[in-house]
Order: structure tokens, then sequence, then C-alpha cells
């Protein structure tokens, strides 16, 4: 059953930014294709909600799909695309260290009309996922590395060791991936250096 606050979302955006409603917003530009995507679903068991601006599907109150706009493409999203089968190679993680979410990402609507028989299939799939009770095994704290650049830096600096491990482990955790995401080591150890202050401070890398 379609949910009028979907319809809203379809015809203004997701209201997140100054452009909802204009000819600018994501949504204006991918809606054709999100709406295309929205059948899809509508044609499984999935109740229809809207969460953080966007279109949500559930199954029994759990969150099992997203459909959502990009400025390059629009998306169908699986909360845990980690534990779907992908026979046919179509999911990406959407960040580099995303553990459990998965997406398939669309840049014309003929894609979607091509696909819509597998991509049922997909959301069929992740609601005998949700219904079995199976969950992503996230990796633990300590199963993350401190990049060797940062252990040399607290091996040379005791007040920055102890402000690091006096951080939350979210936080210190927000370092380790930023840190160890460069390929290079002089920018490794450029961002340390970056990102002192901010661990004197016992703020996390994305905190202001």
């Amino acid at each position: 059953m379609k949910n009028p606050a979907v319809d809203e979302y379809l015809a203004d955006g997701c209201g997140r930014c100054d452009k909802v409603g204009t000819p600018e917003c994501k949504v204006n530009t991918w809606r054709d294709g999100l709406t295309l995507l929205r059948d899809v679903v509508l044609d499984t068991p999935l109740m229809e909600d809207r969460k953080w601006g966007a279109p949500c599907y559930t199954l029994d109150g759990q969150n099992v799909v997203m459909i959502g706009a990009f400025n390059s493409n629009f998306v169908l999203s699986f909360m845990k695309g980690a534990l779907l089968k992908d026979e046919h190679g179509l999911l990406v993680a959407p960040g580099e260290n995303t553990q459990s979410g998965r997406v398939i990402r669309f840049t014309n609507t003929e894609r979607v009309t091509e696909l819509a028989p597998i991509l049922k299939a997909y959301i069929l799939e992740a609601i005998e996922v949700e219904k079995a009770g199976l969950r992503v095994e996230f990796k633990k704290h300590e199963d993350y590395d401190i990049p060797i650049e940062l252990r040399q830096a607290m091996d040379q600096d005791e007040g920055l060791k102890e402000a690091f491990f006096a951080l939350t482990p979210g936080r210190q955790r927000s370092y380790i991936l930023h840190i160890s995401s460069a390929k290079q080591a002089k920018t490794r150890e450029a961002r340390v250096e970056k990102c002192r202050d901010k661990i004197f401070d016992g703020k996390g890398f994305n905190e202001y």
C-alpha cells in the first residue's frame, strides 16, 4: 500500500536541503527511476514508510530496503545486503568500511525495467533473511589495526597516546579508519598530524 509521505517525497524531495521542491533537487532528477523502484518494492510484502527523509520499506517494523537519490545516481539499498547471495553481482558497498548495507546503483530508468524481476527476487531474499533473524557479524573494535604511523606518533608522545586511548571506541575507530584509508605512508603521517588537536580535544574525526 502506498504511503502518502512517499508521494510527498517524490513530489518535493527529501527536504534535507534548501533545494527541496526545485528542479535542482536530486529526487526531481531521478523521479521516474525512483517511481519504478517504488513499484517493484510495493509488489512485495513490505510495508512502505518514510525514514530519514527517504522511502523505507519494513517487515514487522524492521528496515529491509530503502530507495534514494544522489547527484549522479539513484539507488535501491539493502540494509543487510552483505547477507544476500548476489548471484548477478549487482550489490556494492556504499562506503569503503560499510559492513552490512549494500546498494544497487542506477543512472537510467531502462535498467530498472530490465532488472525488475531480479530486483524483486533480491528483495524477497532480503525478506527471508529478516524472517530468519540473520545478523551481520560486525567487526569488533579490537579487530581494527591501529595504523603504524599513529602508533609511532603515540610512542613518541605519551600525551597523545593517553588522549587517544581516553576516547570512546567509536571515536578511536573514526581515526583508525580515516588514517589507514590513505594509500601512501606520507599521507597517513600527514593525517596523524592534522588529527592531533582533535584527539587532544576528545573529539572523533567527524566531530567539530
